[in-house]
């Protein structure tokens, strides 16, 4: 494990519970949640906090700074792959695919209706 992820596994251990309290998701998070999917190789599942942008009802886009040092989003390159995403203080599911443009990297993820 690189310097980098070790750095990022503390990051997110710190701000996981940090998303929970509903004052700072209300004013500080606001544009942070949790995502949740079956990592590809390992078949662990796996939780991440992440900044994401609102796309209509059913569409979140989750950009990747420093896509190059990361691996969490190779997930999602060859498909659409099941994931989970906390939204508005419901779970939700739905399936992510990763684009790779000249814009930079990200995954979009398309929401599932709502029962």
């Amino acid at each position: 494990m690189s310097t980098f992820q070790w750095s990022a596994r503390g990051v997110n251990a710190v701000m996981e519970p940090l998303l929970r309290i509903p004052f700072l998701k209300r004013t500080v998070f606001k544009s942070m949640t949790d995502i949740t999917y079956t990592g590809r190789r390992s078949g662990k599942r796996v939780t991440l906090p992440i900044v994401f942008e609102r796309r209509g009802d059913d569409q979140v886009v989750v950009g990747v700074a420093m896509a190059d040092r990361k691996t969490w989003w190779r997930n999602f390159a060859s498909g659409p792959e099941p994931i989970g995403i906390r939204l508005d203080g419901v779970d939700r599911t739905g399936t992510g695919v990763a684009k790779v443009g000249d814009k930079g990297t990200a995954v979009v993820i398309t929401l599932d209706p709502l029962p």
